[in-house]
């Protein structure tokens, strides 16, 4: 049995082998009996250098954060304790820290000495995954405390952290890559793009969407400052930051998207039919197969073009239903699917490699 603890060390567990519909090279990084993943499709999981990557496993009893080498060699546990959120983690630029969020708490981990910093706490809450500025000077996170929703913005030494109430489950906040005062965010279900600034202006929405619009899995193009995201299940779109005005990138089943730095391809997984993993590029919208995930894809709210209804919680869940919040559906096989069973895929940071999650073999 494989030991576990802060610091502790498992053999590779790393095969490799090819995709058999385009030949491309598959190396499968973990192969415990737990559920593993990389990080959410917003975050890249490549460490600098392209030597390494962070996942988070359930080895150790609960979801802790995991450091494997590229493409051979040991796994190390980083966290230890109190389960983190399994979709929050995010590097810090240079990638000597990870942040991620433990219940109530944001937190940072030191790779080189593992030791552990509260960032900050809002006692009572629900704090959802991470995101950061460039410099990594500013972090925000979705959150829920009671009965209200919004996410939290604050400096990453733990300074001027305030609570910006939202009408509607927060998700995917997003600090804007050429004007960081400005955070995207999800309200979830519709209308779904949202806009503030981190001092709590300029609470705006960016698209009226209803319904039967089923927005989803925005993010912004790159550098471009522009926004990307997917009409589900029939169109990747673009929306202009300043003018709103929004065109037709492909019409195509991208799921979950990522973009590439300078906002000329986008990565992306697909789901009914799955066609596996793509790029797509932004000006022609023509793409490219890179492999077969082989993920189960679950979730049977990605067979319709349309939000999830309470009833449709309901039905899933029973009484639990309005308890429910979308980023953290990762555990139970609801409408929207444990979210370790969708590929999530995202690029190395010299953009000739993609990581993703896939439980082909039963365990992700």
């Amino acid at each position: 049995m494989s030991q576990t603890g802060k610091g502790s060390l498992t053999a590779c567990e790393a095969a490799h082998f090819s995709d058999t519909a385009t030949g491309a090279t598959i190396h499968r990084l973990t192969g415990h009996s737990s559920i593993s993943h990389p990080s959410y499709f917003l975050q890249r999981s490549f460490l600098p250098g392209d030597r390494s990557l962070i996942f988070v496993s359930y080895r150790a009893g609960c979801p802790q954060l995991f450091e494997a080498a590229f493409p051979d060699g040991p796994i190390r546990q980083l966290t230890e304790g109190s389960a983190i959120h399994p979709f929050s983690p995010a590097q810090h630029p240079g990638g000597e820290s990870i942040v991620f969020t433990r219940g109530a708490s944001i937190w940072e981990v030191r790779r080189d000495s593992l030791a552990e910093r509260c960032i900050t706490d809002f006692p009572g809450a629900q704090i959802g995954e991470c995101s950061m500025i460039s410099d990594g000077e500013w972090l925000t996170a979705a959150v829920r405390r009671g009965p209200e929703s919004g996410l939290v913005v604050g400096r990453f030494d733990g300074s001027l952290w305030r609570f910006l109430p939202f009408s509607r489950t927060v998700i995917h906040p997003q600090f804007h890559p050429l004007e960081p005062e400005w955070i995207e965010f999800a309200g979830d279900p519709a209308p779904r793009m949202h806009r503030i600034r981190r001092d709590g202006s300029g609470l705006e929405c960016l698209h009226e969407n209803d319904n039967q619009e089923f927005v989803v899995h925005e993010t912004f193009l790159g550098e471009t400052g522009d926004l990307v995201f997917t009409i589900w299940p029939r169109a990747l779109c673009r929306m202009d930051w300043t003018t709103r005005q929004i065109r037709m990138i492909a019409q195509f089943n991208a799921w979950h998207i990522t973009p590439n730095h300078a906002g000329t391809q986008v990565l992306c997984d697909t789901n009914h039919p799955d066609l596996g993993l793509h790029v797509l590029d932004v000006a022609s919208g023509q793409g490219r197969l890179i492999c077969h995930s082989e993920s189960s894809n679950r979730g049977t709210q990605w067979r319709t073009s349309r939000y999830a209804l309470e009833q449709d919680f309901a039905a899933a869940r029973g009484a639990r239903a309005t308890e429910i919040l979308s980023w953290m559906e990762m555990d139970n096989d609801t409408v929207y699917g444990p979210q370790w069973s969708h590929p999530h895929p995202s690029w190395s940071n010299d953009e000739c490699k993609i990581c993703f999650a896939s439980d082909r073999t039963g365990t992700a």
